[in-house]
């Protein structure tokens, strides 16, 4: 008991509810006491860390290393590549070794390699160390696949999507938190940006080492070791998900570029419509995961998704040649029907990625579906800037039209992966 606490009195975790549960875990606020909560508990600490680092690190190495804008976006290009590698062989680690083990072990890599940032102050060195940066990043997400699969309990799909909502909360603290280090504009503040980002780590290996071992999954005799290279069906789905995930570029990436430079929408909408998101996110994403329990809600998930997209991006679309007012209540209601999109795309994404994975690998299918998206993520800004900025309105409605045929070509690629499991297991 707390000893600030008089005899008899409850904190509000444990005031219990009429169920007998404690009023947080029974209003879906907290998980239960357990793996569940430590972890959601790391991810949320970790989270802050990245909202810091990717709120602040562009002007970290523009402003304090002296870097050119140029040279920041070949480096972090060659990062995002090179860190695809590591996905596949460190998620094979997790399921012989253990995912816990293994993902400590990522974590404690990721907070050197990040406190090693402080000390670039070369070109060269910078390309370096961002490249172990993002290696040590796809071998963490990797080896985290397989530890929210083996503690998520039933329903792994609410769970993530839980994380998914605290983490966006907790990213939103690093953001504010960097909105400091960039108002002060000082190396030291820069620095401490760094230095921050990779406490989080540390912090979150503290507390990922209460977990409990979560012992790896027998692989069927005649497994093939690297399986997921060979799944065709699998990889299929991987790369039409991560297609449907450069919606999320969308609202990051075009939607700025278009409200500042294509329509007569003041520019303080751009902050504006990255806040209605993140609380949408927070505030909905679990209930958005409901109903999508099986590889069927997913189907209809992403089939949903698709037309939702294409009609948000219409709206944005039309706004070009509208006055300040209407154009900016339009663009509000299509950045709210697309996060409505985004909420169940994501739901039915963490649906795909563990349901369509053998029990026994979800450790190197975490890491190729997390290869999969990191390709899309490198290319989305390219793409994006070519259809929605550079053709304009037409270019939003082909970009939503490819979302929806993504959408209703995907099921036949899930079909394709649940039957050639069933095959397997046979």
């Amino acid at each position: 008991m707390d000893n600030n606490l008089k005899p008899g009195t409850q904190t509000v975790d444990a005031m219990p509810d009429n169920s007998g549960q404690p009023w947080l875990v029974a209003r879906g606020l907290i998980p239960e006491r357990g793996p569940r909560r430590v972890l959601a508990v790391a991810s949320f600490v970790n989270m802050i860390g990245n909202g810091l680092y990717m709120t602040g690190a562009a002007l970290f190495f523009t402003r304090s290393v002296g870097l050119s804008v140029a040279q920041v976006g070949f480096g972090m290009g060659a990062a995002s590549l090179v860190g695809l590698v590591a996905g596949i062989p460190v998620g094979r680690l997790a399921d012989l070794r253990g995912a816990r083990e293994t993902y400590f072990v990522t974590l404690v890599v990721q907070a050197l390699v990040m406190a090693a940032m402080v000390l670039v102050h070369t070109f060269w060195l910078f390309v370096v160390v961002i490249c172990l940066i993002q290696l040590a990043n796809s071998a963490s997400v990797a080896s985290r696949g397989p530890l929210i699969r083996g503690f998520a309990g039933p329903n792994p799909t609410k769970y993530r999507s839980y994380l998914r909502a605290t983490n966006n909360l907790a990213g939103s603290f690093g953001a504010l938190a960097a909105s400091v280090v960039v108002q002060l504009d000082t190396r030291a503040a820069y620095g401490a940006l760094i230095l921050g980002n990779a406490a989080t780590f540390v912090a979150c290996a503290v507390v990922i080492a209460r977990l409990p071992h979560l012992a790896p999954v027998q692989a069927p005799r005649l497994a093939d070791r690297w399986m997921a290279l060979k799944d065709k069906p699998y990889m299929t789905v991987t790369l039409l998900d991560g297609v449907m995930t450069m919606q999320g570029q969308v609202l990051l990436f075009a939607l700025p570029l278009w409200i500042v430079g294509q329509s007569d929408a003041p520019r303080w909408l751009v902050g504006m419509c990255a806040v209605i998101n993140t609380l949408m996110v927070v505030a909905f994403q679990v209930r958005a995961s409901r109903g999508i329990e099986s590889n069927t809600g997913a189907i209809r998930a992403v089939r949903r998704s698709g037309l939702v997209f294409l009609a948000a991006m219409a709206l944005i679309a039309s706004t070009g040649h509208m006055a300040a007012g209407p154009a900016t209540a339009v663009i509000v209601v299509g950045v709210v029907l697309h996060t409505v999109g985004e909420l169940w795309q994501a739901a039915a994404s963490f649906e795909l990625s563990f349901g369509l994975a053998p029990e026994h690998a979800q450790g190197q299918y975490s890491g190729l579906f997390g290869m999969g998206h990191g390709l899309t993520n490198a290319v989305a800004p390219s793409v994006l800037g070519f259809f929605c900025i550079t053709w304009g309105s037409p270019g939003w409605l082909v970009m939503g039209g490819i979302f929806v045929a993504t959408g209703l070509v995907m099921p036949y690629a899930i079909r394709w992966a649940e039957r050639t499991r069933a095959a397997d297991l046979h």
